[in-house]
């Protein structure tokens, strides 16, 4: 498999509206530091999955048959608003996997187009999708939310967004899991408290817990982008912050190699 993040942004994303701090002015010269609602691909021999639909564009991104599936972490609107204008369109049906959620969001359970819902995994137990294994694990946050750990039989990755911490059966499921690469929710600076979402004090706790190959940091506000320039902040050598378009790869000369 391959693996992009599409967006790497919180829900205000960067650069956010009327904000002139250090970070959103650096974003607003340089457009490799703008950050999208938070999203990401993979691509394997089976097809395409995306991991959220945040992105209001996604009718221009994919034609018409490249989406295989399509997995929701929860139903906030920043992870699912371009399933609004998608449902709508004349192609083949696009199942829709997601947490338990009764309300989901606004009237897409009401009226799905060309969304197929299909009924919510069990927690902890692996599927197989596009030739993936897919095993949804619960969160903590305002709204019912998943993480998936992903393994294609050589390498395996966690995409863990949006979540504050990890509830103890997730922790010791992945402790025991060993993931390759963690994927994680951290959208602010140790300086910011939140109730529904990591700081960097809290992701950097879950990837020490987890003791991944690489880690990377996504889900972020332009405080935390801020903070990292102005404090001049040095994260731990197999710890990253993700950008749009950064892809994740495994091949024979460098295992689980970033590029663009």
């Amino acid at each position: 498999m391959e693996f992009q993040f599409l967006g790497t942004g919180n829900a205000a994303q960067v650069p956010c509206y009327g904000c002139n701090c250090i970070a959103c002015q650096r974003a607003r010269t340089m457009t490799i530091y703008r950050r999208n609602a938070c999203s990401a691909k993979i691509i394997t021999e089976q097809g395409t999955l995306l991991i959220d639909a945040g992105l209001p564009d996604l009718c221009e991104r994919f034609a018409p048959g490249v989406l295989h599936s399509i997995l929701l972490t929860h139903y906030h609107m920043d992870h699912v608003q371009g399933l609004f204008h998608l449902r709508w369109g004349n192609a083949d049906t696009i199942p829709v996997i997601g947490p338990a959620d009764e309300s989901g969001c606004d009237d897409l359970f009401k009226h799905p187009g060309l969304l197929n819902f299909l009924p919510p995994p069990r927690l902890f137990e692996r599927i197989l999708i596009a030739g993936l294994h897919i095993t949804p694990l619960p969160l903590y946050h305002s709204k019912p939310c998943v993480g998936y750990l992903i393994d294609d039989g050589r390498w395996s990755l966690v995409y863990l967004t949006d979540t504050l911490l990890l509830p103890p059966e997730t922790e010791r499921f992945l402790i025991a899991a060993k993931p390759d690469v963690v994927i994680i929710d951290c959208s602010f600076p140790p300086t910011i408290e939140s109730k529904n979402h990591n700081g960097l004090n809290e992701a950097l706790a879950v990837i020490d817990s987890l003791n991944p190959a690489k880690a990377y940091l996504t889900h972020i506000g332009h405080e935390l982008d801020a903070f990292l320039i102005s404090e001049d902040y040095s994260l731990p050598d197999n710890i990253f912050v993700a950008n749009d378009n950064e892809m994740i790869i495994y091949d024979n000369v460098t295992p689980l190699a970033s590029k663009f």
